[in-house]
């Protein structure tokens, strides 16, 4: 087993730490030249591994050329954090060793000087390396790289920022040979998996699992207040919540979306009547505003934070004492993630409460926090050889110099999440690069491509580079307006939830009630709201986490066992009491369909558990059917746990109208007129560079794009139904917007196990679905209110008494 040298071990001994067993493997590892990816329990010292190998040598070789160590991370704010935390042992050992970070909050300068005088240690995205890897002078820049640490991996890996990443680290091993890798990740549900990634055929990955740690302690905190039937905001239990913060040091609260976040922060800012500091921390806030909390988290000044996934990962505040979830999780890896900012040692539990936003999700919160217990981790849907991310790859490459097509080709073949990449997708990707494709070819601004005399590929014209500089990346934020408060910018909200107000609304942003006074630009003028006014809330798009299939599992297990019940809150039970008396239970592996007469109308209530996207999919294909046969479908709602369909007319087969072929030519006709996945084109036209989000001088309006993409995808389904961006939609839609492979996957499995119970009434299981019909266009936690309201009426038609319960 390695040993440290002297200075090294000097300072592990003067902090009263011993060198453990999985950071002396990954230190082996770097001595025998390999790549290295490490699973170690939060607290464990992973990211210090991660490093060590690399202060080593620079201590032993401080002339060692820059940049010597790369750190990834997917997210700035953990690049921020790491680069902190490394400040300590570099000081303290003496270390000549420079570290920064470069991602899209580095400012101007300090980016150009990173160019040409870059510090051995650069922390960045992969984003930004992706630019980097796009310079004329990259090969130069990067050929004494020695080692890259990819932090959180297992966060990376499964979508396209993974396959934009794993093809920027097979350039870095082109231009580096002796490249060493090393992956680090807390939360693994295939870690053969995920090492696998990490292979190249000259350097094989060696998978390091650290001892378990201690055991977190995970609570549902059920309120004594009312619980809704559906809604997911958990207001109702802020005085609970507050009283946690407290009676604790230091609070990290997570919900699932920003609005969601502002809501909480507003709610738990009223009943402060202790002016404990509580912050508010999500994505659209302006980097100044995060970097602040931020700071003031690490220098130990505030008592709680309200955030999002943008503290998912990573972020080192031992003084964290306390994790709260409000809302259901949907995903147990997700959660165990979250977890692990409290208590960031290892063999110390970390301490959690849950709190579900309505009755469905007391039972998937119960069902998470079994899943903690038995470490039945979710298995991640991989995205693989995504090929519009290869298009963008191809003109970064050409942005760098003149490549040669069939080098390229052998270096994407070797990338993480490309392996089995074919010859022909790779050349058909290649040639809608150069020209667009057969039926864009004859417009010139599709051709970004040339092939010189000398048979290699370069750009068409140099102004191209600026142009995917400024478009470089996966992530697909909806078109954003900054918030102008005065003279100051407090953030971002979409464009789209800009086009529904008019002068004079108030909203809720950065934790203050602003009223919207106008558009300027692509500016939002507010001023701060006086009175009490009831807000809307920005209601920020690609937020909605999916349910995974593991939870989604647990669900329909503590429904199929009555004898678990006694652990459930008392309006939960009775309410499962009543589905008992007026229906049936969903069993763990049938499905159960509902119909009943409501209103003068005919409802189908699916008990399905396969999630939101995969319910709209399902939804949108039932109605179709419906409509052949003549029931006249007049709409659909969902849930993650359910689907509801109501018509004029009674189906005398329900069981049919779930059979396979659904998938067969109702979904080719579906997708063909859908406008999801029209949406899901433009996503893929983005990336692949067909469509310029930004241009000098220019950023294009979300209904400008969408014109763009709806023109361009209907001429292609014409003229070119197998062009490379149409076949790498219908890739995405698989797992995407429409999750059609979950839904094949369920419907699949539940042929033959189709269970119709026909009722006189609606049930207590249908009512959380039902109270969402008519009820998309509310904002906030006003949506919570009218949902109870409308679930009053229900509850007590379902439970046949005057009140619900």
């Amino acid at each position: 087993m390695a040993e440290l040298p002297a200075l090294f071990d000097d300072w592990f001994n003067r902090r009263g730490w011993e060198l453990r067993a999985h950071q002396a493997a990954v230190l082996d590892a770097a001595a025998a030249g390999r790549s290295a990816l490490l699973i170690a329990p939060t607290g464990g010292g992973k990211t210090l591994a991660g490093f060590l190998p690399s202060l080593i040598e620079l201590e032993a070789a401080p002339t060692a050329s820059a940049p010597h160590t790369l750190y990834i991370s997917p997210l700035k704010a953990l690049a921020t954090d790491i680069a902190r935390n490394l400040e300590a042992p570099i000081a303290e050992m003496g270390l000549d060793v420079r570290v920064e970070t470069r991602t899209g909050d580095t400012p101007q300068n300090r980016r150009q000087r990173q160019r040409t005088n870059p510090p051995q240690l650069l922390l960045t995205t992969p984003e930004s390396l992706a630019l980097l890897l796009a310079y004329p002078d990259a090969e130069a820049y990067f050929k004494g790289l020695r080692r890259v640490v990819l932090d959180e991996l297992h966060a990376l890996v499964p979508n396209k920022r993974g396959q934009l990443l794993g093809l920027g680290i097979a350039r870095l091993q082109r231009i580096a040979p002796e490249l060493q890798l090393v992956g680090l990740s807390a939360t693994v549900a295939e870690p053969d998996r995920l090492r696998a990634w990490l292979d190249h055929p000259n350097r094989p990955a060696t998978l390091i699992q650290a001892e378990d740690g201690a055991e977190p302690e995970v609570d549902v905190l059920l309120s004594g207040q009312h619980m809704p039937w559906s809604g997911h905001f958990g207001v109702y239990a802020a005085a609970d919540l507050y009283a946690a913060i407290r009676a604790h040091m230091v609070t990290l609260v997570f919900t699932n979306t920003r609005s969601q976040a502002e809501i909480i922060f507003q709610a738990l800012w009223r009943l402060n009547d202790e002016n404990l500091p509580i912050a508010l921390h999500h994505g659209s806030l302006e980097v100044d505003q995060r970097r602040k909390v931020e700071a003031a988290m690490a220098r130990g000044a505030l008592r709680c934070v309200v955030c999002t996934s943008s503290l998912d990962l990573g972020i080192d505040w031992g003084a964290v004492d306390l994790v709260v979830q409000v809302g259901a999780p949907k995903g147990a890896s997700r959660l165990l993630q979250r977890i692990g900012r409290a208590n960031h040692r290892m063999d110390e539990p970390s301490k959690a409460f849950l709190i579900p936003g309505n009755r469905f999700e007391v039972l998937e919160c119960m069902a998470a926090k079994e899943a903690i217990a038995q470490r039945a981790l979710d298995g991640e849907v991989q995205h693989e050889r995504c090929l519009d991310v290869l298009a963008q790859h191809l003109v970064g490459t050409a942005c760098a110099g003149p490549f040669d097509a069939d080098v390229i080709y052998q270096e994407v073949a070797n990338a993480g999440g490309y392996s089995g990449l074919s010859r022909k997708d790779f050349d058909d990707v290649l040639n809608f690069v150069a020209t667009g494709g057969y039926a864009l070819g004859s417009y010139e601004r599709f051709r970004r491509l040339a092939r010189g005399p000398d048979g290699l590929w370069r750009l068409a014209d140099g102004r191209l580079a600026r142009a995917y500089r400024m478009n470089v990346g996966v992530i697909q934020d909806a078109p954003m307006l900054k918030v102008r408060l005065g003279r100051r910018v407090v953030g971002e909200v979409e464009e789209i939830f800009a086009a529904t107000l008019t002068p004079g609304d108030t909203f809720l942003f950065s934790g203050r009630v602003l009223v919207f006074d106008g558009i300027r630009e692509t500016d939002m003028l507010c001023r701060l709201a006086k009175g009490e006014k009831e807000p809307k809330v920005p209601n920020y798009g690609g937020t909605r986490l999916p349910l995974s299939t593991n939870l989604a599992s647990g669900v329909r297990s503590w429904l199929a066992h009555p004898e678990r019940w006694p652990a459930l809150p008392p309006p939960v039970r009775e309410w499962l009491d009543y589905q008992i008396d007026r229906s049936e239970l969903p069993s763990a592996d049938e499905l159960l369909v509902e119909s009943f007469p409501r209103n003068e109308r005919e409802f189908l209530v699916v008990y399905s558990f396969a999630g939101w996207n995969a319910h709209q999919t399902l939804g949108m294909l039932l109605t179709r059917r419906l409509e052949r046969l003549g029931a006249g479908p007049l709409g659909f709602v969902g849930t993650d746990h359910a689907l509801a369909v109501w018509s004029l007319r009674e189906v005398d087969d329900v069981a049919a109208l779930f059979h396979v072929d659904i998938l067969g030519d109702d979904l080719e006709e579906w997708m063909a007129e859908s406008s999801l996945l029209k949406r899901t084109f433009r996503q893929v036209a983005v990336i692949a560079g067909l469509i310029e989000r930004r241009r000098p001088g220019e950023e294009k309006t979300g209904r400008q794009m969408t014109v763009s993409s709806d023109l361009i995808y209907d001429v292609l389904r014409k003229h070119e139904p197998q062009h490379v961006l149409l076949r790498a939609t219908r890739a995405d839609a698989a797992t995407g917007l429409l999750d059609i492979k979950r839904l094949a996957d369920l419907l699949v499995s539940v042929q033959g196990r189709i269970r119709v119970k026909r009722l006189d009434r609606v049930s207590p299981l249908a009512v959380p679905v039902l109270v969402n019909i008519g009820r998309e266009s509310v904002y906030g936690a006003a949506m919570d209110d009218l949902l109870d309201e409308a679930a009053d009426d229900l509850a007590a038609d379902a439970l046949g008494r005057a009140h619900a319960a």
